[in-house]
């Protein structure tokens, strides 16, 4: 018989363990002993030569943007600071113009949705240390025109344009209003799927704009209560497609400057139901592409458009069986042929595209994924990219030729390594971490991946973490259910093979993710190694669904989400579990989100095999989510109800046998704290006992004071009350 576990390799710290005499605590975890270092804002300028970082000063509150060399990493001068700048303490972002003699400073900015923000903005020119404020309101996406000569914004779902040399202000849209028209950047649904807030683009000209504008006038609204400090609790209502329901009816605008015009492209005939994903000018002032895509996601049409005769040409047409993924890829070259990438061959690579939609060439090829697009060097005809060429769980950046050939690997080190290139692609800077290396910058030459200078490398932290009992993943595969899926395993760091040991699972397992990746910590993970000295194996594995091993394997799960990944979770539960050192009458697993509606579903339909399970913010029925993310998958429910209900969990309480801790924020966009009221009424009237938890007002990610070490040290003491041996923390 096949052995089930395959190991890949371990990854150890030499740390010896009569030097391993700290215990990770709960209150370290998470304030800031084992943060790592990292470069903040980090630009390249035009020159190749030379990039800026955003600085914090730490001991008087300011911020400054640096300027530093490449080749000897010193720091040059500073452009900007706000210990100059009496209307602004500090900064938190900054862009520059295309000339980069002035830059758009953000402050006092507060979080709309998950990527989007309200903030008070600045124009500052760097020669004549000149500050001005873009409008006296918050605003949002504040955008320079390529001549540096004017900012595009968006105010109360309206676009404004102002001029910096006559500083007047024109409103572009008026239409705009709070639940109904939104102009320029995108609507809730939007911005969480398809991740993108500016819904607006300048032209190489300067003298149009084009933009995005949504109705969402019949969309329905979803409200949560807000408890805050005040009296009576006040309402945030906002506008939620949820699966099966009306999205909000999308068009494309051109914004003439010179004729004061707004011009409305018509593809009506084209499409019924659609979205609008991504809207890129050429390379041709003349010429707008624009990404279409049909309701059911599985067809990408890719359309030019000129903006003065409206006519609109479809250039590329991307169809597949299940769905498309939406990337930020396309590149033009400076003929306006352009780069892109696809799944049609099974697995994601990138391709060269004349500017009439024929296909030039496949790049790459092979059984392994393109994971990052980097960029094209014109004059070394050089493409740059990362894939998981050197197996699934690493990351290595590479070049290529723009004919597929000269393929070369310019990072060696075996783990996760990312690139940030120079404007001119003379270098780049590599940010590598692995499972026993902290995240470290290095500067590279990009011709051939040589070091040039080591930046910042975070030894400290193993200093730090060399008198703790540190425990390593340990990488392996499994074959479950027909497939070697990743795995990791965590073991106490005093680990005994003769004595037998509780085990806990994490897991994810949504579309397209991964969570068994050599890369460095996250504070999840000191939280798995606090448990793992507190005598408990965890275990990671990633099951079907999961990415970057080929569509199919991601794509098994369409229509039926989280049906094959539970199957893998508890078969892999019942095989682990079946090991001389596990303790199989005491397994447990967690989740957040996608992983929380996973671990209430082992719970339930693997209740021979989990003793118990934690859910945060779970989703409970995929009825209750979004159109875009959900439809992607699943179809509408209309369309297939059985998707929907049979892997439900509010569907079938009375399995319920183990022991299950529910958590939800009462403030969370994204997945409703309506998922986890269901499920609660579910268990009540099932009589089924179970603990649970509200976090009043707060997101989906449970943050903020004291919140996270609350809910950590609340799941804490569940796992040792229900799993260990009646510990509490």
């Amino acid at each position: 018989m096949k052995n089930p576990f395959i190991f890949l390799f371990s990854c150890l710290i030499m740390f010896t363990v009569t030097s391993q005499s700290d215990s990770f605590s709960l209150d370290k975890i998470w304030d800031g002993s084992f943060r790592t270092q990292g470069l903040t804002a980090l630009h390249s300028m035009k020159n190749g030569q030379q990039y800026s970082v955003l600085n914090f000063d730490r001991s008087t509150g300011s911020t400054s943007i640096d300027l530093y060399d490449y080749t000897t990493l010193s720091k040059l001068k500073v452009i900007a600071t706000s210990k100059t700048m009496q209307a602004i303490p500090y900064f938190t972002n900054y862009t520059f113009s295309s000339d980069e003699r002035k830059l758009i400073l953000e402050t006092n900015s507060k979080p709309v949705f998950r990527y989007s923000i309200l903030g008070n903005y600045y124009v500052y020119d760097i020669d004549l240390e000149k500050l001005d404020l873009i409008s006296e309101h918050k605003i949002q996406e504040p955008t320079f025109s390529p001549d540096g000569t004017k900012v595009a914004y968006a105010l109360s779902n309206n676009l404004f344009i102002k001029d910096l040399i006559s500083d007047e202000t024109r409103q572009i849209t008026f239409d705009g209003e709070k639940n109904r028209i939104i102009n320029g950047i995108t609507d809730w649904v939007y911005e969480e799927e398809f991740a993108f807030v500016r819904a607006f683009e300048w032209n190489a000209s300067s003298d149009r704009i084009a933009f995005i504008r949504f109705d969402e006038t019949e969309v329905p609204e979803f409200s949560m209560d807000i408890y805050g400090t005040d009296l009576y609790q006040t309402q945030h209502v906002f506008k939620y497609p949820k699966a099966g329901e009306k999205n909000a009816i999308v068009s494309l605008h051109f914004y003439d400057l010179n004729s004061d015009q707004t011009s409305t492209v018509d593809l009506s005939s084209s499409y019924n139901d659609f979205y609008i994903p991504r809207i890129k000018w050429t390379n041709d002032v003349n010429v707008l592409s624009a990404q279409f895509m049909n309701r059911h996601q599985n067809t990408l049409d890719l359309w030019f458009i000129n903006p003065e005769t409206l006519q609109s040409n479809l250039i590329l047409s991307e169809v597949d069986d299940a769905y498309v993924d939406v990337t930020d890829n396309l590149t033009f070259l400076e003929d306006n042929s352009f780069l892109w990438t696809s799944e049609r061959d099974g697995y994601n690579h990138l391709y060269h595209y004349s500017k009439t939609g024929k296909l030039k060439k496949q790049i790459t090829k092979g059984a392994w994924e393109v994971t990052a697009y980097y960029g094209y060097n014109e004059s070394e005809n050089a493409i740059y990219y990362q894939s998981v060429e050197n197996g699934s769980i690493n990351r290595d950046v590479y070049s290529i030729q723009l004919n597929g050939k000269r393929k070369t690997r310019l990072t060696s080190q075996v783990g996760t390594s990312n690139a940030s290139f120079s404007a001119d692609f003379t270098y780049f800077i590599k940010t590598f971490s692995s499972s026993n290396t902290p995240t470290k910058y290095t500067l590279h030459n990009s011709k051939t991946g040589r070091l040039i200078r080591n930046i910042k490398d975070n030894s400290s932290l193993l200093t730090t973490l060399g008198s703790y009992k540190y425990s390593n993943k340990e990488f392996s595969t499994l074959n479950v259910n027909g497939n070697d899926l990743n795995m990791w395993m965590l073991k106490p760091a005093d680990f005994d093979a003769t004595k037998t040991y509780p085990l806990l699972m994490f897991q994810y397992s949504g579309p397209g993710s991964q969570q068994v990746a050599n890369q460095w910590n996250n504070s999840r993970d000191y939280w798995h190694q606090y448990l793992a000295q507190q005598g408990y194996i965890v275990v990671c594995v990633d099951g079907r669904g999961t990415g970057f091993k080929g569509s199919d394997f991601k794509k098994v799960t369409y229509l039926n989400l989280v049906k094959y990944e539970t199957e893998d979770q508890i078969q892999a539960a019942k095989q682990i579990g079946s090991l001389p050192y596990i303790d199989s009458s005491r397994i447990g697993i967690w989740g957040w989100s996608f992983g929380g509606h996973m671990s209430t579903n082992c719970l339930l339909k693997g209740n021979d095999v989990f003793k118990m399970a934690i859910a945060v913010a779970p989703v409970t029925s995929w009825r209750f989510y979004d159109t875009i993310y959900t439809e992607r998958f699943m179809r509408t429910p209309q369309e297939n109800p059985a998707g929907y209900d049979d892997n439900s969990p509010f569907n079938y309480p009375e399995l319920l046998k183990g022991d299950y801790l529910l958590v939800h924020g009462s403030g969370d966009d994204n997945v409703h704290v309506q998922h986890t009221m269901r499920m609660v009424e579910a268990l009540v009237q099932a009589n089924k006992q179970f603990d649970w938890s509200i976090y009043p007002d707060k997101n989906h990610g449970i943050y903020g004071g004291n919140t996270t070490m609350h809910l950590y040290t609340k799941m804490t003491n569940f796992i040792h009350k229900k799993l260990g041996d009646k510990r509490t923390n």
